[in-house]
């Protein structure tokens, strides 16, 4: 049986026995989320504990038309991460006990996963930001999934997966003005959320982002690019020890890049800039330890201070996201004013970095 299935209703005790390999004798199912991009299902399984969990997570394409064919093309990419990726792979994301996609994914969305219940993990807090030990327990995180495929030209090969060209570079540029526009006008209108300073630096990456989008192409890995709190399920109290209980989930975003676009969005949307100032330089010595500890970035010969340069320029990943995350996504009171705390913190980091400094000089 098995195969894929896109309706809640089709997840039964025969499809969740063939699809785990183990008997279940009934499947109950409660929605996790608001099925904004797409349908989360925790699963109570009654199964022989000894041979199947208690519960697990299915994801499934949206049940809006219209969200499920503008999310296509996401959900066949997390599939594809799940698949093909993530076994190649040391990061910590939930572990995937079965996957699905179908040959037309692309077009119709048609993506099924079983995933670990990460209860009782608890979600960061991207309004609130995090301390800077978790801030540590994220970037280590992050060296497992940027080190093991360092530079591999092989990742060209994956269904879904390419570095920006110049066209796509293009295309970001002509998306990204209007959306900055929209944004101030959102956000620094009427709802006041956006401080003069922050418009400035915001309206300043506007004619380097297409040049931005290019920069150091040669130096690329699989990253998140929405490697934020919200998106990582952190334990109760980070401490020496514990990375490996830090998970990312949400994997839609995967794409090809700059690695340190990942590490700059983590710390400079979720660290209060007063605490990343004291500790930046420290969480990303972290990172990079851990990354040479891999041998893809060590042969490279990819020093310290090439990190940190990297890092610095790729501070304009927070207000990329948070621009199209908000213009296009589904505004909320909550949303609205993480976008704002998102994008303060974010140009801050531009400026006292001198990130676009970088992009002049050259």
């Amino acid at each position: 049986m098995s195969g894929v299935v896109t309706q809640a209703s089709e997840l039964t005790a025969a499809w969740v026995s063939s699809a785990l390999g183990v008997p279940v004798r009934e499947v109950r199912a409660e929605p996790v989320g608001t099925g904004q991009i797409g349908t989360v299902l925790r699963l109570h399984l009654d199964a022989d504990p000894t041979t199947a969990p208690a519960t697990v997570l299915a994801k499934l394409p949206a049940t809006d038309p219209a969200a499920r064919a503008m999310m296509a093309g996401v959900y066949r990419t997390e599939g594809r991460f799940y698949a093909d990726l993530a076994p190649t792979l040391t990061v910590r994301a939930p572990r995937c006990l079965y996957v699905a996609v179908a040959d037309d994914a692309a077009s119709t969305g048609d993506v099924v996963l079983l995933l670990e219940d990460l209860a009782p993990r608890q979600q960061g807090d991207q309004l609130a930001g995090c301390t800077p030990e978790q801030a540590r327990v994220a970037a280590l995180n992050l060296a497992g999934l940027h080190g093991p495929r360092w530079c591999d030209p092989t990742l060209l090969d994956v269904e879904g997966l390419t570095l920006n060209g110049p066209d796509d570079a293009a295309l970001l540029a002509d998306l990204f003005a209007p959306a900055v526009d929209l944004f101030l006008e959102s956000l620094g209108g009427e709802l006041a959320l956006v401080t003069d300073e922050d418009a400035a630096t915001l309206r300043a990456c506007v004619p380097v982002i297409e040049e931005w989008a290019l920069r150091h192409r040669e130096r690329f890995a699989p990253v998140h690019g929405d490697y934020r709190l919200d998106n990582l399920m952190l334990p109760p109290e980070a401490g020496p020890g514990s990375e490996l209980d830090v998970v990312a989930v949400d994997w839609q975003t995967l794409s090809l890049a700059l690695p340190a676009r990942d590490l700059a969005y983590l710390l400079g949307t979720g660290l209060e800039p007063g605490l990343r100032r004291t500790h930046e330089r420290v969480l990303v010595e972290a990172y990079h330890r851990a990354l040479l500890a891999h041998p893809r970035p060590a042969a490279d010969g990819y020093d310290l201070e090439t990190c940190w340069a990297d890092y610095r320029l790729a501070m304009l990943q927070g207000p990329l996201v948070t621009v199209f995350g908000c213009a296009y996504g589904t505004r909320t009171e909550r949303g609205d004013a993480m976008f704002a705390v998102m994008l303060a913190r974010s140009c801050a980091a531009i400026r006292e970095l001198g990130s676009l400094d970088l992009l002049a000089a050259d």
